[in-house]
């Protein structure tokens, strides 16, 4: 192993709305891990939850926690069992610990294992910091076709992976998708890969619906236009809202599949319109391995994802990126890992 460097530099959250830069300690890998500087960094929606209200459902910061979980770096260091050719290597991870033991994970699906350890989620930290680590086999090579950015937002196009391939899309499906944020977006343009026919994103935002439709995605503005006749195979709640599932339950045909990704806390659910049409409602958390998926698609071209980055920023502003995240002209806001140095320039927000 490599000399490991020294102490680092990580923005901390202490409380609700209470952001400071410390040093810490650069973290050790362990024998199956690796150590990865980090490159580049997405902000997510719970990181923003974290940082307005301190918790999320059972998820509560009690003790200083690193943000972040969308990310790419290179490999610097590795543990004792681990193939020291890898050093140097480009990387995205998947930025999640299963126990590997239990019944979930023996069964494939890690994603529910009842240990997980999942970065920037209380009490394990992420990786708004210079370096992190993460068992080697969710430390993903990538080419130098996909860029730190794009590689750090496989994160959240596995969670679109995951929310087609629990929606079952297949070639000539009718695919509706409520929000036109960035996960709407890329999970639009992974029900094109996928083989649908018909992509239809509803968001009442104007901006939101004309930034879809630059993707690809036939676009409605569900408050003018109603999509019950719409009769998807497939609908894919990436919203949240409550008006917004309703309706979109009410638009997937008989036989069809619903899938909850937005973070609504409860809704109505009609049990005659759900069983007498036989539909199937679902839910995703996470994801299992999707980043091989997520590197082909990127790979092929068939997903974009650079020109999802709206605004970039230097680690020493994350609470700039926090704040300013969900905003009408805001997909993806990006965070890079270090202080910027004397002779680099100056990171500023990308308009």
């Amino acid at each position: 192993m490599t000399e490991i460097p020294s102490p680092m530099t990580a923005s901390v959250l202490r409380g609700v709305k209470d952001l400071v830069l410390e040093e810490r300690p650069v973290p050790v890998p362990a024998a199956d891990e690796v150590l990865v500087e980090v490159a580049s960094v997405g902000v997510c929606g719970s990181d923003v939850h974290y940082y307005e209200h301190g918790r999320i459902g059972p998820y509560v910061v009690d003790t200083p926690l690193i943000l972040g979980h969308e990310v790419s770096g290179r490999i610097v260091a590795v543990g004792a069992d681990v193939d020291p050719e890898r050093i140097g290597r480009r990387v995205a991870i998947e930025p999640q610990r299963p126990c590997r033991r239990c019944d979930f994970c023996r069964a494939g699906d890690y994603n529910l294992c009842p240990q997980m350890e999942f970065y920037a989620t209380p009490p394990i930290d992420g990786a708004f910091c210079d370096y992190v680590i993460i068992q080697d086999d969710f430390a993903y090579d990538v080419p130098d076709s996909i860029s730190d950015h794009a590689a750090a937002l496989m994160e959240p196009l596995s969670v679109g992976i995951a929310a087609a391939q629990k929606g079952g899309i297949k070639v000539g499906d009718t695919v509706l998708i409520a929000g036109g944020g960035p996960i709407g977006i890329i999970a639009a343009q992974v029900a094109k890969a996928f083989g649908a026919v018909d992509v239809v994103v509803a968001d009442i935002n104007p901006a939101r619906r004309e930034l879809a439709a630059s993707y690809g995605a036939r676009v409605v503005d569900p408050a003018a236009q109603s999509t019950v006749d719409l009769a998807a195979n497939v609908f894919i709640d990436a919203s949240g809202a409550t008006p917004a599932i309703v309706n979109g339950i009410r638009s997937t045909r008989a036989g069809g599949t619903v899938v909850l990704v937005g973070s609504a806390d409860e809704f109505p659910l009609s049990v005659p319109d759900v069983a007498m049409r036989e539909l199937n409602v679902t839910g995703i958390f996470r994801y299992t391995g999707t980043w091989p998926i997520a590197r082909a698609l990127l790979e092929s071209g068939q997903v974009v994802l650079d020109s999802l980055v709206t605004h970039v920023y230097g680690i020493e502003q994350v609470e700039e990126a926090l704040s300013g995240e969900g905003s009408v002209d805001s997909l993806k806001r990006i965070v890079l890992p270090r202080v910027r140095r004397v002779d680099e320039p100056e990171v500023r927000a990308a308009s």
